[in-house]
């Protein structure tokens, strides 16, 4: 079997202004690196209203339907557009987690990678914010659980900027544990390592300005790496930031492309330990577009590794 690379034209069709890092080229850039691997392409499906019912309210999604504008844009926080497609977008990338868990879960896959925007991590229960409109990498946890059963998940997140949405909406499930590495200071603010959860299911790892990958491999071996291992998941959801790249604009930590394949080739040895190596990765951050298509394809390829 093949990792599995879902993705759809419409997530395309989130536009921001001229100028905003979470642009359009960004998964232009991931798709044509992508290209030229053997991997199974999915379409990705629509959300159902009940998928994301699990992570947010009804009131939420009628919120994010109504600030659908006929034109232009509209602004929901200080950096977090919508234009006329970002719904279907929206709709798209969490219907592509979805289609990947359970995909993983029925055997179809042995792992995927969602390759999708607007992003997710920052959504909280009833905000959108750092660019993101719904909680993916959240809403594949809680399928997973709900959907398919599973008695534990892990959701991990080397995003360089803290997944706030994604502790804010599993902060009070026992049934997942939540592990991130992000720079501190920096925004959204959060991400302290005494934000353990309310179960004690929450691990952060800050990391100071100009971080490289020696200092990043040591706090996930030391840290992140054993807690992992102790869960024991059923499955394991990676947040799949590229921001934390020494030349990505919005943050100062700096990784390598190698940093990126490292990581992620830990994860997997520890998914085929504790769960049949099974994987599901969406898209986060990233936004030097050649450091994140070079970093994109570093990951999916240590996912084809353990595919195999």
């Amino acid at each position: 079997m093949k990792t599995a690379l879902i993705t759809h034209a419409d997530c395309l069709g989130h536009v921001t202004p001229t100028g905003h890092p979470e642009r359009v080229a960004r998964l232009e850039h991931i798709l044509h690196a992508l290209e030229p691997l053997d991997l199974n392409r999915v379409t990705a499906p629509l959300a159902a209203d009940d998928d994301i019912l699990r992570i947010h309210p009804a009131s939420y999604l009628s919120d994010i339907r109504d600030a659908r504008p006929a034109e232009g844009f509209t602004q929901i926080d200080g950096d977090t557009f919508m234009s006329p497609g970002s719904v279907d977008a929206a709709f798209r990338a969490a219907g592509a987690v979805v289609r990947a868990v359970d995909m993983v879960m029925g055997g179809e896959a042995p792992n995927a990678f969602c390759a999708v925007r607007p992003p997710g991590h920052h959504a909280e229960t009833s905000t959108a914010m750092g660019f993101c409109l719904f909680g993916n990498a959240a809403l594949a946890a809680k399928h997973a659980l709900d959907h398919h059963g599973l008695s534990r998940v892990a959701v991990v997140d080397f995003d360089v900027h803290h997944g706030n949405g994604t502790q804010d909406l599993l902060w009070d499930e026992p049934r997942a544990l939540v592990i991130t590495s992000q720079q501190m200071p920096l925004w959204p603010g959060t991400g302290r390592p005494d934000e353990t959860g309310a179960h004690g299911n929450v691990l952060n790892l800050p990391l100071a300005p100009n971080t490289g990958g020696a200092e990043m491999r040591a706090a996930w071996r030391d840290q992140a790496f054993p807690r992992l291992r102790s869960f024991r998941p059923e499955l394991i959801v990676i947040s799949t930031g590229f921001d934390a790249h020494a030349d990505d604009p919005l943050a100062n930590l700096n990784w390598e492309t190698e940093d990126f394949a490292w990581i992620t080739s830990e994860l997997c040895t520890i998914a085929r330990e504790v769960c049949d190596g099974r994987i599901v990765s969406t898209l986060e951050g990233g936004y030097d577009l050649n450091a994140l298509a070079a970093a994109t394809r570093a990951h999916v390829q240590e996912l084809m590794k353990a595919a195999q």
